[in-house]
């Protein structure tokens, strides 16, 4: 479905310890991509033009639009300018539900963030991730982090795009999906993993951004008990990790990372304890 080039080559003059040399530099592409529910525009996202019908469900479910992805009856993918417009067919009672969410949603948006009414719904009840007895060795996430890094080829392309996985123990890294936005590389993500039909409640989700409170909802609604990142969570993350019963690393970086949340789902390694 993917209609227009994830990266484009420009010249450029590269400037190395004062020398100055003509060359090629490969960069994402960076397109509006609206996302229309029988026949309205719901939101549009500037991303990545890769991977639309995982971010097509992937979005839906992260907005709260469908509870699961066989809700989603057909994606049509449409050039709109300079654009793509994404038309999204859903079941009629969740069509229903949207006109309906609609109507409660006409009217000025107080604090401009798209979906919302209120302050309130900014910090809305985080989905708890069902209870399970999977455990995650310390070797899982630096293996799963390193799979991310080695699997993501558009940035090692461009050096500009962010990366969201999704890691099996024993398996391996599933799924990757990339996008010059980290909320939208971890919706590709959600989409991929929940049209697979993967055992959600036994992976672990891996992303190369910081982890705000967003990307913990996300990988909550995904129902992973484990969300791991190469940078430091926010505080608001970290207590919406919390509420949710989700497991959160942060500075996972080479055999080293810090655990923020629910630590009893990782085993292996020595513990220090100074007094």
């Amino acid at each position: 479905m993917d209609m227009i080039g994830v990266s484009r080559a420009f010249a450029v003059e590269q400037v190395r310890s004062g020398v100055t040399t003509p060359a090629t530099r490969i960069v994402p592409e960076e397109v509006p991509i609206a996302f229309s529910y029988g026949g309205t525009t719901h939101a549009v996202m500037m991303a990545t033009p890769a991977d639309l019908e995982d971010f097509a469900v992937g979005f839906s479910l992260a907005e709260g639009i469908i509870e699961r992805a066989e809700q989603v009856v057909s994606i049509e993918a449409i050039e709109a300018g300079p654009g793509i417009d994404l038309q999204i067919t859903l079941e009629d009672n969740t069509a229903d539900a949207l006109v309906a969410r609609r109507r409660r949603m006409a009217g000025p948006v107080g604090c401009g963030l798209c979906g919302i009414e209120s302050i309130e719904q900014a910090a809305r009840p985080v989905p708890v991730v069902p209870r399970s007895e999977v455990r995650f060795r310390e070797g899982d996430i630096i293996e799963a982090m390193q799979a991310l890094g080695a699997g993501q080829v558009l940035n090692r392309e461009t050096r500009a795009v962010h990366g969201a996985g999704f890691f099996l123990p024993g398996e391996g890294l599933l799924a990757l999906r990339e996008d010059v936005g980290r909320h939208n590389a971890l919706d590709k993500l959600v989409g991929a993993v929940c049209r697979a039909g993967w055992k959600r409640s036994r992976g672990m989700v891996v992303v190369t951004s910081r982890l705000s409170v967003e990307m913990v909802q996300k990988a909550a609604i995904l129902g992973s008990p484990l969300l791991a990142a190469i940078s430091a969570p926010t505080a608001l993350a970290i207590r919406t990790a919390e509420e949710a019963g989700l497991t959160l690393v942060g500075i996972a970086r080479g055999n080293d990372f810090e655990v923020f949340t629910r630590s009893d789902r990782i085993n292996g390694g020595e513990r220090s304890h100074v007094a």
